[in-house]
């Protein structure tokens, strides 16, 4: 059984690294959402203007005008979305097909943030755990600068993990609210176009 212990005392120790590195990666990733939050909040809040314009006093000539208005706008899923169901608005399948693939696209948008809940206390409680052992052992022999130093790691990783998580839940909750509307807005346009 000691044996037994050994082996994984070893392998759990071995993690320790690659679990810090982990962690500062979803650091730098959550720093990068943070930085560009101002600028997806302007994005989200310009697109649900132009989309509740549309909705409030639609016509098709409007929609029209208002979709060669947005081309301009890189990368925006909504103006991609909104150009194909335009080109196909006399086929309601193809549009219910289209808001379909427009569900799945904002998931793959919202697993990044996803991804940041749920990996950031993991790896954080991971790196916790892992330096107690070690910690304990420096406790049991005496070594006190040791017992420091991997409670100082330990509740550092812990609080990395947390910070992660809470930028990824702020930023999912924003970007949910703003594509849940899209995809009401986009319901909205098709049920439109499909029958006139």
């Amino acid at each position: 059984m000691k044996a037994i212990s050994e082996i994984l005392f070893t392998i759990s120790n071995g993690l320790m690294i690659p679990v810090v590195l982990l962690l500062l990666y979803l650091l730098g990733r959550a720093i990068w959402i943070l930085a560009g939050l101002y600028r997806t909040v302007v994005l989200h809040r310009h697109m649900s203007t132009v989309l509740n314009e549309i909705v409030s006093n639609y016509s098709y000539e409007l929609l029209q005008t208002t979709l060669s208005s947005l081309q301009v706008t890189k990368n925006n899923i909504i103006n991609e979305y909104l150009t194909r169901i335009m080109n196909h608005k006399d086929d309601s399948a193809y549009c219910d097909h289209e808001l379909a693939n427009f569900q799945v696209e904002v998931q793959k948008i919202l697993a990044k943030y996803r991804m940041l809940i749920k990996f950031g206390p993991m790896l954080g409680l991971m790196g916790t755990l892992i330096p107690m052992g070690p910690a304990l052992v420096g406790l049991a022999v005496g070594d006190i600068a040791s017992m420091a130093y991997n409670m100082q790691v330990a509740f550092a990783t812990t609080v990395i993990g947390m910070l992660v998580a809470g930028i990824g839940l702020c930023a999912l909750q924003l970007n949910q609210r703003y594509y849940a509307g899209y995809l009401n807005d986009l319901e909205f346009i098709i049920a439109k176009i499909t029958t006139e």
